[in-house]
């Protein structure tokens, strides 16, 4: 009974020491023919040469260069209105005719006055002119001469007189006719057509905008001063402005204007910047985002922004190598704009570069590039 229990315990042994045999054996095997991790999947892009702007950036707003009210300087009714509201006009353009048949009707009583007076004069004239040779021969008295002589002063008064009543006439009859005093665009018509203005209310009948050219004022910080002073003693300087939303390019104009002082209480410079404005499309209060070109760097090396990380020893890019394997390098960045990062040291053109996907990788991983 004994000795098949002794043979069924030597087989289940020397099972047991098979099985760790194969299994100790195999583990070498399967190491052997173990694969690599698979490769990363990023983005790439290159680095590239090109010239970029050197700029300060800052929110400027929309100002018009003149602003008139137009006003009535004298009374009567509105017969006639010559333009419509928003309306473009030029200098001169016919606005409004105020009633002028009252203006008219002075100025003929005027003339008429004078016509009488000079009349008058010219016959005292003839008087006193025989009574100074009848005073010597005693058939006129000395009375009488300097009376007529009195009464040739006041006549020539009254012709002067006259003559300043027809040119305030002339004058009114010329404000019955409004123009406008500057080119630009009509406002909202404050008075209607029929209605009576009175000068000495002083109501704006409507108000003319200047609007081409057009200016825009924008603060910059103070330490900017110096740079945009010796930029502009080499050249005028351009001045972009950008729509605050969408950040399109709506009009380029020249820096025509460096305030005199340094506001103490924002640290900031006030600059204006001139536009033509041809196409009207920088409006009177708008605000917008202006850029002062201060010169170019050429050749700058540029990679999309994305591109470059900040790690706890500064920014840095992963490179991408022949052999598809990355390679992490410290880089110097100059600025970000437009969608780019301008590099000072780190990159060169044509190098390969990871653009999205980085924070899977460390120095020498393998990666599958797209893009």
């Amino acid at each position: 009974m004994q000795k098949p229990r002794l043979i069924a315990l030597a087989v289940v042994v020397l099972g047991a020491g098979l099985g760790g045999w194969f299994a100790l054996d195999r583990r070498p095997v399967e190491a052997a023919v173990a694969v690599e991790p698979p490769a990363v999947p990023v983005t790439a892009g290159l680095a590239k040469a090109e010239n970029v702007p050197i700029f300060a950036q800052g929110l400027g707003t929309v100002q018009t260069i003149s602003t008139v009210n137009v006003k009535s300087r004298i009374d009567g009714e509105i017969q006639k209105v010559f333009f419509t509201e928003g309306q473009e006009v030029k200098q001169n353009d016919l606005l409004f005719l105020i009633d002028p048949r009252p203006y008219q009707a002075a100025l003929d009583q005027a003339q008429a006055n004078s016509e009488k007076d000079q009349a008058q004069l010219q016959g005292a004239q003839v008087d006193l002119d025989r009574y100074s040779k009848l005073v010597g021969s005693g058939f006129q008295t000395r009375q009488s001469y300097d009376d007529e002589k009195a009464t040739v002063a006041q006549l020539q008064a009254a012709v002067k007189a006259d003559q300043a009543a027809i040119e305030t006439a002339k004058l009114n009859m010329q404000y019955a006719v409004i123009r406008a005093p500057i080119a630009g665009r009509t406002g909202k018509l404050m008075v209607d057509q029929g209605n009576l203005v009175q000068a000495s209310a002083g109501a704006t009948l409507v108000s003319i905008t200047q609007i081409k050219p057009i200016y825009v004022n924008f603060p910059l910080p103070q330490k900017l001063l110096d740079q945009i002073r010796q930029a502009q003693a080499q050249d005028v300087l351009e001045v972009d402005a950008y729509n605050g939303d969408t950040n399109a390019l709506l009009a380029k104009g020249r820096l025509s204007f460096i305030d005199n002082h340094v506001d103490s209480s924002t640290g900031t410079i006030d600059l204006e910047a001139t536009f033509a404005n041809a196409d009207e499309r920088l409006w009177p209060g708008e605000f917008v985002s202006v850029r002062l070109i201060l010169g170019t760097r050429p050749n700058a090396i540029t990679v999309p922004a994305q591109t470059v990380m900040t790690g706890a020893n500064g920014d840095y890019a992963y490179v991408i190598g022949p052999n598809d394997t990355v390679e992490r390098r410290a880089v110097t960045l100059l600025a970000r704009q437009d969608g780019l990062a301008v590099i000072g040291k780190g990159l060169a053109a044509g190098e390969k570069v990871v653009v999205g996907g980085q924070y899977r990788l460390a120095n020498g991983t393998k990666v599958k590039a797209a893009g």
